[in-house]
């Protein structure tokens, strides 16, 4: 068992395999937020989450992760007409995404400064 947890950490301790999985934990918390005060189209948040380089994903891992956020209850969409081209399902909060995201803020300010702390990279406390 610790040897496979060696394994584990070794291979995340590589540059991309480490951001993959801190990506994997916020990525749907950072796209509900996204769309916190102005509904928004999935190419729209795909294309912003790509000018956040740690947060750059493909849509094929973003429509099924909008999929998930509108099935749980979390998101709600609505189709508008495109002023070029056809028409875009917009994504918005519903009151449970609006609380999760709350809750996650919470919870991360929590886990962000415990984690500076421990690894050196914050205040000591």
């Amino acid at each position: 068992m610790y040897l496979a947890a060696q394994g584990t950490l070794l291979r995340m301790a590589e540059g991309a395999q480490l951001a993959s999985g801190l990506r994997r934990g916020t990525l749907e918390f950072c796209v509900l937020a996204m769309v916190e005060y102005e509904d928004r189209y999935g190419t729209e948040i795909v294309r912003r989450l790509a000018e956040e380089k740690t947060l750059a994903a493909t849509e094929g891992t973003i429509y099924p992760l909008l999929s998930r956020l509108r099935r749980g209850g979390l998101m709600d969409t609505k189709w508008a007409e495109s002023p070029n081209g056809p028409p875009r399902r917009y994504y918005s909060l519903t009151p449970s995404g609006r609380s999760a995201l709350a809750n996650f803020r919470t919870e991360w300010v929590s886990f962000r400064l415990t984690v500076d702390r421990l690894v050196g990279t914050g205040e000591i406390a």
